[in-house]
């Protein structure tokens, strides 16, 4: 800590000391002004990918549909890149973002954000405006990624915001109105078909007289609007733009609003003959989400509840049937809240300063704050005594670089070099407390103390500072405009590993050879683009290690009575280990880009192969010597590997028409290779089959539960199961699956050791994105369409509602009765496809001829999204978690967010 603490304050120093030096030796440079204009008509030509391994999502790429989040605009858009939005609450979107896929165990799977060269989160991102974003600039290989050291180690999602250019005052507005409406639904038995099937099967049941459709009675026409308003000016040595946006909407789900309120301001100003270019930046937004307290239980219980029984109240209370103890009245669980607000600040300041021989100095200063307030309510009417939760959680960011640029040209060659020192300190405060015993439900979480019971341990705060100082060293030569060599070093120190691993060496280096440059090409007229592309370089990865886990961690286990006084002890809870290190990841790429006909069709491919080795993992210890049986160490290993592949052509582009089609593809494959090794001179084992996701909750009542496994030798996350033969009686008029015995011992074993097989996939193989565009005059119509394939997908929804043995007490699906399984144990028979093809979104929009001297373009568009999806999957929904590895993982269970389609008209205007 006292290391890189005396790295900051030298790097202040040094910042002031060289700027202030800079200024004063200011000569005058040549200036370019460029004029902001955006163009009213939409040409297709825009919209081709741009090739390369670095893919550029600019304005015209963009997702043209319903588009209320950054994340939104990049869906499907880019190679590489995988992004779960449809058919699930949105918020969820924020931990479905992979970049190439999963590339540890433990944790650091998330893409670096850079946003006008401001690290932050996905979080952060998704409260950006759309249309304050100029383009996303996606960085996957190491070779792109090592200028950005271990923050990058997963990808890196580099964000430009608009700024304001040209002189003239401009005024844009773009506002969108919107609804949305469930459109399928799980068809369970209606009131008349419960009572039919109980009588026919002669079971007690209960007949309260209603007919409820529960699924119906949650889910409303939900409500989107939103509009966003930007200004922009400036001269010949300054400008600026500032912009403000709103989005409300109501969910499909009663109760469950969600609001978001953003302003952002951006100046940039030419001084000293203008050698000294200064931009400041500052960004905020509110952000409010009502989001589902228990998903599993309000969509089991909404399915499950017997539809006989009232939504509404009867009397003084809701209708339930007391056998039933996996589920509770629907409409107070409407009421239980689980409200969060994201209040972002993030402001930066960049100077860049012009320096003779060719040299440029920048240096840049952020300061970014987030705090997340977290507020959960549960009435009595569901839970005994009631629940009422408040907590905070804030996070400060400071981060510094100081960098160096170089640039030589002479005849056909060129030579640049950067060097750059950077500091980041994050500091985290979090605090939270959680009351029982509510003396009535008025109060909410408002009034924690309305309520008897504040157990121990149900209040805690923490505080975390973790800080990581980088020094870095670029070159770049290109012989004869047609070689180009990059070599990057970059040296990472963080205050989270321990002593003697404090500091990592990333190098990397890359090739590109531009062979339209060559004298056998240069005059091709057919081939207008040709570029290989080769690199190879290591990343680090801490994302596995939280603060002061090398350290001996000492927190509060228990109260003990002294002297009448109750005293907390402290203790520790887990082992620290001082050999705590970098996880590294080497990666390798070969690629091509290829240009004809004057690149009416564009081509690019990419094969990568990377390698993480020091994984962490927490491995089983004995005890002693041991405190502990657990311990987190570094010495698993995985790989992962893939093919990409892109192409955008224009069959047809004339004055009148234009037609552009673009496609992009990834196949992607993950292993996870070695867990085994040594730590101290000590053999540390872990075991080659673990489970990692199943049925749980709601709605499982009996059975083996465990569904998808981690399998050393496997790709992260594989269904491994028993098999099924198919359907048998029981030999009490029911029925059961029918599961083999699979070796051949003469026992069915459902144990993880058992009777079970390696049986699929959770992570899809290949996916898809595609649009398609075409314009007649100034109208158009865009078609995307994004898609999964090689994978699986266990339906549990489907095991669960369709087994009779708790029938009545919980009602089934309408095919149930007739099948008659009375069965609950997990097998490959709900084990289905989970290939699909969703038409994202389709758009026809026209720019209108309305032209004034007040009114520079006008353009209108209506959009589905949502509009439909192929597939052979038979729940409702293919589009469920198929990339982040955690215990929901390619498995249906119950907690399916209803699928919705959107309906909206935008209007956007130029003044």
């Amino acid at each position: 800590m006292v290391r890189i603490k005396f790295f900051t304050h030298s790097l202040v120093c040094c910042l002031l000391i060289v700027c202030s030096k800079g200024v004063a030796n200011a000569q005058k440079r040549n200036k370019v002004i460029v004029t902001e204009q955006r163009q009213p008509l939409f040409h297709v030509n825009d919209t081709l990918p741009v090739v390369g391994s670095m893919p550029k999502v600019g304005e015209k790429q963009m997702n043209k549909g319903l588009v209320n989040s950054a994340i939104n605009a990049l869906s499907g858009q880019a190679l590489g890149v995988n992004i779960v939005t449809n058919g699930q609450d949105r918020m969820a979107m924020l931990a479905s973002v992979r970049v190439r896929g999963t590339t540890s165990l433990t944790g650091g799977n998330n893409p670096l954000v850079l946003i006008d060269g401001v690290s932050c989160d996905l979080a952060t991102l998704s409260t950006i405006y759309p249309a304050d974003i100029e383009s996303f600039t996606i960085l996957k290989n190491a070779a792109e990624t090592s200028k950005y050291g271990s923050r990058g180690a997963s990808g890196v999602i580099e964000v430009k915001t608009r700024r304001g250019k040209g002189s003239q005052f401009k005024i844009y507005y773009d506002g969108t109105i919107g609804f949305e409406s469930v459109y399928k639904r799980l068809r369970m038995l209606n009131a008349a078909e419960y009572v039919n099937a109980a009588k026919a099967l002669g079971l007690d049941y209960v007949d309260n007289g209603y007919n409820t459709d529960f699924q119906k009675e949650i889910v409303r026409t939900g409500f989107i609007n939103s509009h966003h308003v930007a200004f922009s000016g400036g001269g010949e040595k300054s400008n600026y733009r500032a912009s403000l946006g709103y989005v409300h909407g109501q969910t499909v789900i009663k109760n469950k609003d969600y609001n978001n309120f953003m302003a952002k301001l951006d100046i940039s100003q030419l001084a000293f003959d203008d050698k000294l270019k200064v931009d400041f930046g500052v960004f905020g937004s509110s952000q409010q989400d009502e989001k589902i307290f228990d998903p599993l239980i309000l969509f089991y219980s909404t399915a499950a509840m017997n539809p006989t029984l009232s939504f509404h109240k009867v009397g003084n209370g809701w209708q339930r049937n007391g056998n039933a103890s996996q589920i509770a009245p629907v409409e107070p669980l409407l009421l239980e809240r689980n409200d969060e607000k994201n209040l972002t600040f993030n402001s930066h300041l960049q100077l860049s300063l012009q320096l003779p021989y060719n040299l440029r100095l920048a240096a840049l200063g952020s300061y970014s704050s987030t705090s997340t307030e977290n507020g959960k309510f549960a009435p009595t009417w569901v839970w005994a005594q009631g629940l009422a939760y408040r907590g905070e959680r804030k996070t400060e960011e400071v981060l510094g670089n100081l960098s160096l640029d170089w640039k030589h040209c002479w005849d056909t060659n060129s030579l640049s070099a950067t060097l750059l020192a950077e500091y980041q300190r994050e500091k985290t405060t979090a605090f939270w407390t959680n009351v029982k015993g509510l003396t009535n439900n008025h109060f909410g979480y408002d009034n924690l103390s309305a309520a008897s019971d504040r157990s121990y341990g149900g209040t805690g705060s923490s505080y975390v500072d973790p800080s990581l100082a980088s020094l870095m060293a670029s070159f770049s030569y290109t012989l004869l405009n047609r070689y180009t060599f990059n070599f990057t070093t970059r040296a990472d120190g963080s205050s989270m590993v321990g002593k003697e691993h404090t500091w990592g060496f990333f190098p990397s280096i890359s090739a590109i050879w531009d062979m339209k440059n060559e004298t056998f090409l240069r005059d091709n007229k057919t081939i207008s683009l040709l570029k290989l592309r080769t690199g190879y370089g290591q990343s680090g990865n801490l994302g596995g290690i939280s603060s002061y886990m090398t350290l001996k961690h000492y927190v509060p286990v228990g109260l003990i009575p002294h002297n009448g006084t109750p005293i907390v002890t402290m203790g520790t809870l887990r082992n620290s280990n001082s050999d705590l290190r970098w996880e590294k990841r080497s990666t390798f790429n070969i690629g091509a880009d290829l240009g004809l006909m004057n690149n009416r069709l564009l081509l690019t491919a990419e094969y990568y192969y990377s390698k993480t080795t020091d994984m962490l993992y927490e491995y089983d210890v004995p005890v002693p010597p041991f405190a502990f049986d657990k311990l987190l160490a570094n010495i698993g290993s995985m790989s992962n590997s893939g093919f990409e592949l892109g192409f955008g052509f224009v069959p047809i582009s004339k004055k009148d028409i234009e037609l552009n089609v673009n496609v992009n593809m990834a196949w992607q494959k993950n292993r996870l290779l070695s867990l085994n090794g040594k730590f101290k001179g000590r053999d540390m084992t872990a075991s080659d089959i673990v489970p990692i996701g199943g049925m749980s909750g709601a709605g499982f009542h009996g059975g083996y539960s465990d569904i998808l496994y981690q399998i050393v030798g496997q790709p992260l996350g594989v269904f491994y199961l028993p098999h099924c033969k198919g359907i048998v009686e029981n030999g009490h008029g029911h029925y059961k699956y029918d599961i083999a015995d699979l070796n051949d011992d003469n026992v069915i074993d459902l144990s993880d050791h058992g009777d079970r097989y390696i049986a699929g996939q959770a992570t899809p193989k290949m996916t898809l994105g595609s649009n398609i565009s075409f314009r007649y005059k100034d109208f158009d119509i865009s078609l995307q369409m994004n898609g999964a394939f090689g994978h699986k997908i266990f339906n549990g929804t489907t095991l669960s509602y369709l087994n009779m043995s708790n029938f009545p007490d919980y009602n089934v699906l309408a095919e149930a009765p007739a099948r008659n399984i009375v069965d609950q144990n997990v097998t490959d028979y709900w084990l289905e496809r989970g290939d699909y093809l969703n038409f994202d979104y389709l758009t026809i929009g026209w720019n209108t001829p309305v032209r004034n001297k007040y009114i520079s373009s006008l353009r209108m568009s209506l959009s589905v999204n949502n509009f439909a999806t192929i597939t052979g999957y038979s729940g409702l929904t293919p589009i469920i978690n198929s990339y982040v590895v955690d215990n929901t993982l390619g498995i249906d269970d119950k907690r399916t967010y209803p699928p919705y389609r959107t309906y909206s008209v935008s209007v956007s205007i130029q003044f």
